[in-house]
């Protein structure tokens, strides 16, 4: 990113859809920020005797990628979210404090 109020240039994180679900309740809980909607659950992806690979299928992981790529992307462009600690977390730690106290960034 080039936005200063994040304090690395670039990261790399590894995130489960669980961990989206985390910071979406999170903005919503302690922002006033409107949350756009994460892709839905892939639970007809999961059942059994489909003939496919499921959630495990080349196709459905680049959409979902895709999909969330878009969501963390406009999170992170919104003004008010950039100063959650929430998104610092999320996208620059690389173990996310569940237990954290949420606060502001302050821009430095």
């Amino acid at each position: 990113t080039n936005l200063p109020i994040f304090k690395l240039k670039e990261s790399t994180v590894r995130r489960r859809y669980s961990d989206f679900e985390w910071l979406r309740n999170e903005l919503e809980r302690e922002s006033k920020v409107v949350v756009p909607p994460l892709p839905g659950k892939a639970l007809l992806r999961q059942l059994p005797f489909r003939g496919d690979d499921g959630i495990f299928d080349d196709s459905f992981i680049e959409e979902r990628k895709q999909a969330l790529e878009q969501f963390i992307n406009k999170v992170a462009g919104h003004p008010l979210a950039q100063n959650e600690r929430c998104l610092h977390m999320f996208l620059q730690d690389e173990v996310i404090d569940k237990n954290y106290t949420p606060s502001k960034i302050r821009h430095t």
